[in-house]
């Protein structure tokens, strides 16, 4: 990744419950854009940003523009747009909770979770509760993203009770 000042970042939460954060870049410390940066996030804080593995990073050009796509970029057929879920699962004893967060264009956090329970009869694979809780998690996601797209389509056309169906 690389970035230069007056960039915005945005990264999203490592760990369940963990927010999704934005900040301005005010210095690059790596060499051609590379990390570290030091940045101020939107809540006031400033600090070193070392991307770590898992992270999810998205930088936009400064007044919100949207970062130039990484693969393919504009063509005569349409726009790329690149989106990101960062998906997080913790496992306590028999139980999984998977948190899903989009990073998308506006930078607005969407977040969704899921949960898994293994009884007593169950086998110990705990593949199978993160497999479980990361498909509720991002099923909630596709919902709460339909019910957005709901309310959008209302809120340009004015027609009420628009129902968005998946397919």
């Amino acid at each position: 990744m690389k970035a230069k000042t007056g960039d915005r970042i945005i990264l999203a939460g490592e760990q369940v419950d963990r927010p999704t954060r934005d900040g301005e870049v005010l210095e690059v410390r790596g060499d051609d854009g590379a990390p570290p940066y030091l940045v101020r996030w939107s809540d006031g804080h400033t600090g070193l940003l070392y991307p770590g593995p898992g992270s999810v990073l998205r930088v936009t050009e400064p007044g919100g523009q949207g970062p130039p796509p990484e693969t393919g970029g504009a063509s005569r057929e349409g726009v790329v747009r690149q989106w990101h879920v960062n998906v997080s699962i913790f496992e306590a004893g028999d139980d999984t909770t998977a948190t899903v967060a989009l990073l998308a264009d506006p930078p607005e956090e969407l977040r969704s979770r899921g949960v898994a329970h293994r009884s007593a009869a169950d086998h110990e694979d705990h593949r199978i509760g993160d497999e479980v809780a990361v498909a509720r998690a991002l099923r909630h996601l596709a919902d709460d993203l339909l019910d957005r797209a709901a309310k959008d389509i209302e809120e340009v056309t004015g027609e009420p009770d628009v129902v968005v169906r998946s397919r």
